[in-house]
């Protein structure tokens, strides 16, 4: 697997191909990582990292320059590897790690399978890094096709992803299948939530809305803020357990909107200790705006049993079903709305909560998913 990216660092895309590897190797597949410098390894799955690069700390997403050497130094490293591991399949992730997939599967002839999580160019235009009518996005939609096109099969992390590639890419739809995103139901099952609580130092008596993942622009969360000051102007007592990282500004934001009674935000949140945080909530809320890419922060929440107010999306709607709670896109007052039904109809918090639990075990289990993708690994090698 090649991982262009600070792995492992407590985000939906890193937990994504952890449960993946560790998915597989628990079904007999020998796998190894090949990553940055930057991160922690997770335990059972081998981890192999490029040189360290003392001045390059970043852990959050996004687009860097720095990324340009360091997805060269991720290429020696993944050739270094190749001729004593002896893949059968390279499996790469992010467009980066496809790019780097391309050039090594001509040096060893195995087949590329890419692990499509959203458009590298969208990606950019959400964090700023150029404009959607610049040159830039012109000459990295360009980019992306090329890479599109070459991998021998794609699998993405929602439905609307495989749509997207193949109406708007026009990528062959024999090529590519959803894999969506999963959950380990045996770690992420709701706990005690008083001794949840007693650990966070929040009273037993106050409703919780819990949020866990990145924090910026394009998951919602400055429209989240929004809609809690909503809450706040109706009088509606609760708590928002906001759990996440980069959230200076947000610290700062909340005290400018004079929210800090309603909001507590713990940081950085280790994956271990997630099921236990997500248990002091009474519901959670998912608040991304990308309409193509993945939500894995919903099938924690389901995992542990919280009903889930979300943006009517066609990637959270395959998700979640009628199981959820669906506020008008990206519309802040909405999403307020929604909070406050919940917070208001115990009854319904708790069919939702059973409901999204029995779904998460049922239909997202990550043993599922992994048998699904070992049999596309055996696909690709067959017709290699």
């Amino acid at each position: 697997m090649l991982a262009p990216t600070p792995y492992f660092s407590d985000r939906g895309c890193h937990v994504r191909i952890y449960e993946e590897a560790h998915a597989l190797c628990a079904l007999g597949h020998d796998v190894r990582i090949i990553t940055y410098h930057l991160g922690r390894d997770m335990p059972g799955i081998p981890v192999i990292r490029i040189p360290r690069i003392p001045w390059y700390s970043k852990h959050e997403a996004g687009p860097s320059l720095h990324k340009l050497y360091l997805d060269l130094l991720l290429f020696f490293k993944a050739a270094q590897t190749i001729p004593d591991f002896r893949p059968d399949v390279i499996h790469a992730h992010l467009h980066e790690g496809a790019f780097i997939g391309l050039l090594l599967r001509k040096l060893c002839g195995v087949p590329l399978l890419f692990d499509y999580q959203g458009s590298l160019t969208g990606e950019c235009v959400d964090h700023g890094f150029f404009d959607a009518s610049s040159l830039s996005a012109r000459l990295f939609r360009r980019i992306e096709l090329k890479i599109n096109r070459s991998a021998d099969r794609i699998i993405t992390s929602s439905g609307a992803g495989a749509s997207s590639l193949i109406q708007e890419w026009g990528i062959e739809p024999r090529t590519v299948t959803p894999l969506i995103d999963g959950v380990d139901t045996d770690i992420f099952c709701a706990g005690s939530q008083a001794e949840a609580r007693a650990a966070l130092g929040i009273a037993s008596d106050v409703p919780v809305v819990a949020y866990l993942g990145l924090m910026n622009r394009y998951q919602g969360t400055d429209l989240l803020l929004e809609s809690i000051e909503i809450v706040q102007s109706k009088g509606i007592k609760a708590l928002f357990l906001i759990m996440g990282f980069p959230d200076q500004h947000y610290r700062e934001a909340t005290e400018a909107r004079r929210l800090s009674d309603m909001i507590r935000f713990t940081g950085k949140v280790n994956y271990a200790d997630a099921p236990l945080m997500l248990s002091a909530a009474d519901l959670a809320v998912a608040p991304k705006l990308s309409p193509t890419e993945a939500n894995g922060k919903i099938f924690n929440y389901m995992a542990c049993g919280l009903p889930v107010v979300a943006f009517d999306t066609a990637v959270n709607r395959e998700i979640l079903g009628d199981a959820g709670v669906y506020a008008d896109f990206g519309d802040a007052a909405d999403l307020a709305a929604k909070i406050m039904q919940l917070l208001g109809d115990h009854a319904l918090r708790s069919n939702l909560s059973a409901q999204v639990r029995g779904k998460a075990l049922l239909e997202h289990s990550w043993r599922s998913r992994a048998e699904k993708l070992a049999g596309i690994y055996r696909s690709m090698i067959c017709r290699h």
